[in-house]
């Protein structure tokens, strides 16, 4: 428990960030978040304790918000849409100093160059899963429906390709139908993914969703919530195939719910379950 121990949250977009701030709260952690113009919901600060805002690229205020409100650990959750990144970005002199670092532009190693900058300042990034006991996907179905024999194969099929996509820092999210790959996830995100996949699918498309094999567990765990069943109810989508251990349900419930009354089968898969399926 954290018995007021002060915790740092550095907030991008989505629900992800307000899920964590009441998980940590139950938990007894006081919460400073660092919030972003245009992309974290303003909500947030309705479940925090202290919230600053900040433009994307204001790396310097972010170090001193966190370094002001006494916070020694941190986590960063909700992504930063890539397409806003190239529209709305404000860097300043120590995020372009830390960019000139930076062998590669690639997601995780811009994350891990920020971590490192932080830890610099004795600010340690936690692990995304931190606090988050009751809300990580168990293996299994989650729901009453499980998926068919041949939904089987496309999960299997899918969690190799979904493999391949993270190892190239593509996406996390690839949507299959018969064996044939009809959507991977780029820069539109998952919904997205799902929505273009399904409409050339027809129906009955399984969507599979697994953290990178290179994920370094501080940043961008996979997460789905009620929205993500929303969008695939509306193409007529089958299967929702999650890793387990390694992804979050955003909303439980809710989306539990509403996969059930979609007739999606849910399912919380690990390596060993893809090869037993087989």
């Amino acid at each position: 428990m954290g018995n007021g121990e002060r915790i740092g949250l550095i907030a991008g977009n989505g629900r992800f960030p307000i899920i964590f701030a009441e998980n940590a709260k139950k938990q007894g952690y006081t919460v400073s978040a660092v919030a972003h113009e245009g992309e974290t919901d303003p909500e947030l600060a309705n479940h925090v304790d202290r919230i600053h805002w900040i433009k994307i690229g204001q790396f310097n205020k972010l170090i001193n918000a966190l370094k002001g409100d006494g916070v020694r650990q941190a986590v960063m959750l909700g992504g930063i849409s890539k397409t806003h990144v190239f529209t709305a970005v404000r860097p300043d002199f120590r995020a372009l100093a830390l960019a000139t670092r930076l062998a590669r532009w690639k997601d995780d190693e811009i994350l891990r160059g920020i971590a490192a900058e932080l830890e610099s300042e004795g600010i340690t990034i936690r692990e995304s899963t931190f606090g988050l006991e009751g809300i990580l996907v168990e293996e299994g179905s989650l729901t009453d429906r499980k998926p068919s024999r041949k939904e089987w194969e496309d999960v299997r099929y899918g969690w190799e390709v979904a493999r391949e996509i993270g190892r190239l820092d593509i996406g996390q999210c690839v949507v299959v139908k018969d064996r044939v790959v009809v959507a991977v996830e780029a820069v539109e995100g998952t919904d997205g993914a799902i929505r273009r996949g399904g409409e050339l699918a027809k129906e009955g498309a399984v969507v599979v969703k697994r953290s990178k094999p290179q994920q370094d567990l501080r940043f961008d765990l996979p997460a789905v919530g009620p929205r993500t069943i929303e969008v695939m109810e509306s193409v007529k989508a089958a299967v929702l195939a999650l890793e387990a251990g390694k992804s979050v349900l955003l909303d439980r419930e809710e989306m539990l719910r509403k996969a059930e009354q979609a007739g999606i089968a849910i399912v919380g898969v690990v390596a060993e379950d893809v090869k037993r399926e087989a």
